[in-house]
């Protein structure tokens, strides 16, 4: 009988899987509302006198940022770690899941890390690069949802479940 996983490790993975499912639930949330509208030049020119849409904005980039840096971070090495490898760097680990298929591409997550500085830094300096930067955060919202799903997939197929 071989062992699919390593037991010690099942605790931290899962918490930080259902900690990674309610990020992932906020950011939802904020990324249906703020691209419910259409988003263009005039809009994110118009942030600086719309409160509201910026707090919107900022409400999106963080959860956007904690999510990235949750997964990169914790759920990742804490799953390589259950699977009974040792966590690397970043880019070993993220080389680690795309190989086992939690992730399209390393590229992709790599983007979207610079993607959120850009988010950050360029908010109210230079309004196209801003609005090219929100525009691809939404593209990779997907991505970084879809990266939690595949490895909710994964806790599955070794028969684990998130605490409640």
């Amino acid at each position: 009988m071989s062992i699919a996983y390593l037991p010690e490790h099942a605790e931290n993975a899962l918490l930080a899987l259902e900690l990674a499912e309610k990020e992932v639930a906020h950011l939802a949330y904020t990324h249906r509302t703020l691209f419910a509208q259409p988003i263009d030049l005039l809009w994110v020119q118009a942030l600086e006198q719309r409160e509201d849409l910026a707090e919107k904005v900022d409400a999106f980039v963080s959860r956007f940022g904690r999510l990235q840096d949750h997964i990169g971070e914790k759920l990742i090495p804490r799953f390589i770690a259950l699977l009974g490898s040792t966590p690397q760097s970043l880019l070993d680990n993220l080389a680690y899941a795309e190989k086992t298929g939690w992730m399209e591409n390393t590229e992709s997550f790599v983007s979207a890390r610079k993607l959120r500085n850009l988010l950050v830094h360029e908010y109210m300096a230079e309004a196209e690069l801003f609005l090219e930067s929100l525009l691809a955060a939404d593209d990779a919202t997907r991505m970084l949802m879809d990266i939690v799903a595949r490895i909710k997939q994964q806790a599955q197929t070794l028969g684990l479940d998130t605490p409640r």
